[in-house]
This record gives C-alpha cells, sequence and structure tokens, in this order.
C-alpha cells in the first residue's frame, strides 16, 4: 500500500544578508526554534532544507565525544600530528 504525501510549495524571499524566513505554519509543524541547526544540500539546483543533522555531522560530532571521552583535545591531536609529520620528514 503506497503513502500519500502532500507536497506543498511556498515562496520565500531571502534578505540582503542571506537570511530566510520559514513560515510560522512550517516551524510549529516540525517544531523548529530560533537556534536549530538545519542541513541543506544543494541537488545540482534544487536545494533541499531538512531539520535532520545530516550524517557526516552526526559521525564527527559522535568523534569528537569519544575523542573527548578520552581526554583528546584539538591542541594535543595536532601535537601529535606535527610530531609524525617530523618524524616522516626525517625518515626521507
Amino acid at each position: 500500500m503506497a503513502t500519500t504525501r502532500s507536497v506543498r510549495e511556498r515562496t520565500l524571499r531571502l534578505s540582503r544578508r542571506g537570511v530566510l524566513t520559514l513560515p510560522k505554519p512550517i516551524r510549529e509543524k516540525y517544531h523548529l526554534r530560533e537556534g536549530d541547526v538545519l542541513t541543506l544540500i544543494d541537488l545540482d539546483g534544487v536545494l533541499l532544507l531538512s531539520p535532520r543533522q545530516s550524517r557526516v555531522d552526526a559521525l564527527a560530532e559522535r568523534i569528537v565525544n569519544e575523542l573527548h571521552q578520552q581526554g583528546e583535545t584539538l591542541e594535543s591531536m595536532l601535537k601529535a600530528l606535527r610530531e609524525e609529520r617530523e618524524r616522516a620528514e626525517a625518515a626521507r
């Protein structure tokens, strides 16, 4: 049995500073609040705006959380990368 979904077209105006305002019924329907992060996907000229976090962003956030729990910081990782690069260059 096929599921029927309604498709509604809305016209939005882009402000001078690049801001779009989502219509109130859409914000209410999807429980969107100020500060929520949306994912924008460019499908070769068709723009898709999704209230879901992209899989890449979710995975990156998970990796950051795991590394943080292990006591890693951005600084410690950058230091380790620099040291590894120096070792690789010295071995040449």
